[in-house]
Parts: C-alpha cells; structure tokens; sequence
C-alpha cells in the first residue's frame, strides 16, 4: 500500500498551485494523508476528486466549514495493518517522539505538519514524520512532500524534493 502525504498546502494563496509531481504522487497513492493547514473546503475536494481517499486533520488556519464538514483535529487511519495517528501540531521539539508515541499508544507512527520543515524520526517501532511542505517552503532550501509504503503492519517514511 502506498501513500502520499501533505501538509501545509495552505491554498489558494496568490498563484500558488501544487507542484506537477505532488499531483502525481496524490494521484497514484492508495491513500491521501493531509496533515493540516488545507485551508479551505474547495482545496480539500480538489484533493478528493484525484481519487484516492482522503484522510485530513484540522491545522491552525483551517476555516471553520472544513470542521463542519467532518474534518477533525486529530485521527488514526488504518492502512495495510499499521496504525498511522495524525494531528497538524504536535508541539515543541524537545521530548517530541515521546509525547507523541505517550499521546497515541497504539500508534505505529504519526504523522504530523505546523512548522513546514521535513522531519522523520524514530525510536524502536515507533516513528514520528512531517512531509514539510510543497508550496510553502519556509526557510527550507526545497519543497517536500512525503510518500510511505504500509508492507504487512510495517511502515517506511521517504521524503520527496519537489523542487
């Protein structure tokens, strides 16, 4: 099973539009993951009309008809036998991957966004991964995104540079 996750695709924002390969990359996963800061309900059903099931989570500048919607703060997906909780903020660096593997004990991984920056970290089977993000880059030197691979309960985190 593959996945395509995002986050912080804060769109639409002047003529900033998903890069070629991100589009691609959602399109040809299993499973979309959002880790937040979509924005708004027409940028969430342009992700669903790529055609893999969306599964998203609230971020800091949602607006409120995206919570209406169903969209919550915080979930677990289900995906090829591992348990991939998410959340947009997952707080301060230091004691991060603890906090979280505490937060979500029968979580294999979680994925998160908030700050823009590329991260994947890991402590015995439990791992932590921010995709960054593909069209605000923040003081990062690239765009990224992230792709993972679900193989029998087990998942492995790739980062992507967009450009």
């Amino acid at each position: 099973m593959r996945l395509a996750i995002v986050s912080d695709t804060h769109l639409p924002r002047g003529g900033r539009t998903l890069p070629e390969r991100c589009v691609a990359e959602l399109r040809a996963a299993d499973i979309i993951l959002h880790a937040g800061d979509i924005a708004t309900v027409e940028v969430l059903e342009e992700l669903e009309a790529l055609g893999p099931p969306v599964h998203a989570v609230l971020g800091n500048v949602d607006e409120p008809a995206l919570a209406a919607r169903g969209v919550p703060a915080e979930r677990i997906v289900e995906a090829g036998g591992a348990r991939i909780a998410m959340l947009h903020d997952a707080g301060p660096a230091a004691g991060r991957l603890e906090r979280l593997r505490a937060r979500f004990p029968g979580a294999d991984a979680v994925v998160f966004g908030h700050s823009h920056i590329p991260l994947h970290e890991r402590s015995g089977d439990f791992q932590i991964f921010n995709p960054g993000s593909p069209t605000d880059r923040r003081r990062r030197p690239h765009h990224t995104m992230g792709v993972a691979r679900v193989e029998a309960g087990r998942v492995t985190f790739e980062h992507l540079i967009l450009g």
